[in-house]
């Protein structure tokens, strides 16, 4: 698993007053990118997307995942093995659940996209990304 990086006070690149992210996102949308919000297990709309594409961030638009690392976990989210780039997320400590875990983040608008885990080992990575479809948005190839 890639390393989790210090909760240090870095500025996002994209950055709105929450007035701003209200107009431009739903109220689920809001609550999961910018409230680190969790979605229902199997409620999401890409956790049986199969298509080739890749996977933006909802809040600013930066590429997060593509098809080609998502795989079937059967845990009721999107899961993918590896960001498109390590670049493109920022892991982060997060203590808000019953255990600890690691956040993931979009690394431009610091939106929160989900949590990753180490129990794939079927994966090239042994990494499973567990993503919030509300966090991000699919475009097709």
């Amino acid at each position: 698993m890639t390393a989790v990086q210090p909760d240090e006070d870095d500025e996002p690149a994209v950055v709105r007053t929450d007035d701003e992210w209200r107009a431009q996102l739903s109220a689920r949308e809001f609550a999961v990118l910018r409230r680190g919000g969790t979605e229902r297990p199997w409620s999401g709309r890409y956790v049986d997307t199969k298509a080739a594409g890749a996977y933006l961030c909802r809040g600013c638009g930066q590429e997060v995942f593509r098809a080609r690392t998502k795989f079937e976990s059967a845990t009721g989210w999107a899961s993918f093995y590896a960001p498109s780039s390590a670049a493109h997320v920022q892991l982060r400590p997060d203590a808000s659940g019953r255990f600890p875990r690691i956040a993931v983040r979009c690394s431009a608008c610091h939106g929160h996209l989900g949590h990753v885990y180490g129990d794939a080992p079927q994966t090239p990575t042994g990494d499973r990304y567990s993503i919030n479809s509300a966090a991000v948005r699919f475009v097709p190839s």
